[in-house]
């Protein structure tokens, strides 16, 4: 059990498994944008592979967790709460930086653009509720232990380490190259996976540095700074770019399994 603004969250399910719903960088046939289902009620960031959950797998996600404010991870939110408002008897807590809950509020639930569902069905009983988080703070919910962990990007951003009390696993969000984060990565207790991005290829080095990316180079020179060895999965990759970006993986870190992540793949721990 949890309490946020004086609202009791209750969950009860213990055990943790993540399933990729989306893990592209666009968006085209079969590629989704970034959105991983946790167990039954969690999301990590909500981009377009949520549209691919049943009405039913709909209404039961119960907490949503935001790496930051950019379109690819956010826009399956609105019509989340479109969809199940009139399914559910208590809100959605949406976890997130407050410069992230500041841009959704201003530029997405404004009534311009979408309704504003904190405020819908009624604000005693909104369909939303924004949950202020800081790097460094953990969420608990049950025995699962949600974390935030520093990272750098265009906008307020931040990724999440996921702790079952039996192993841990990072999903980065979008980032560049941040000590802190791998300082909290180094920290983490049992770290069995890390799910980081990897948006271009080394030739765009000034594209990357200027959009606060990764490209293959930057990431296996920062993969030497772990202290433990976590199976890799590559997220976030541009769809042109994919088998490129791969390629230049193998050239780098020979030794290293580094692998693609991919949608529909499913992490238990």
């Amino acid at each position: 059990m949890a309490h946020y603004n004086d609202c009791i969250i209750e969950v009860t399910q213990a055990a943790m498994q993540i399933q990729v719903l989306g893990c592209s960088g666009g968006i085209g046939g079969t590629l989704r944008t970034s959105s991983f289902l946790v167990d039954e009620d969690i999301l990590l960031d909500a981009g377009t592979g949520v549209g691919d959950l049943s009405i039913d797998a709909l209404a039961k996600i119960d907490h949503v967790f935001l790496t930051h404010s950019h379109i690819d991870h956010i826009l399956s939110i609105p019509l989340i709460a479109d969809t199940v408002q009139g399914l559910r008897n208590k809100p959605i807590y949406i976890y997130a930086l407050a410069e992230t809950i500041s841009s959704i509020k201003q530029h997405l639930f404004n009534w311009v653009i979408w309704p504003d569902f904190t405020e819908l069905p009624s604000k005693a009983e909104p369909c939303v509720s924004f949950v202020s988080i800081v790097a460094g703070q953990s969420i608990q919910l049950s025995q699962r232990t949600i974390t935030a962990i520093p990272a750098n990007h265009t906008v307020p951003a931040v990724g999440y380490l996921l702790d079952s009390g039996a192993g841990s696993l990072v999903y980065s969000g979008d980032t560049t190259s941040h000590a802190p984060f791998w300082a909290a990565l180094n920290r983490a207790k049992l770290l069995k996976y890390l799910i980081i991005e990897t948006s271009f290829v080394d030739s765009e080095e000034a594209r990357t540095l200027a959009a606060k990316h990764y490209n293959p180079k930057m990431l296996c020179e920062d993969l030497a700074l772990l202290n433990s060895d976590p199976e890799v999965f590559i997220t976030h990759l541009k769809p042109d770019q994919e088998s490129l970006i791969m390629r230049e993986f193998e050239q780098h870190s020979p030794r290293q399994h580094i692998n693609q992540l991919a949608h529909g793949s499913l992490f238990s721990f």
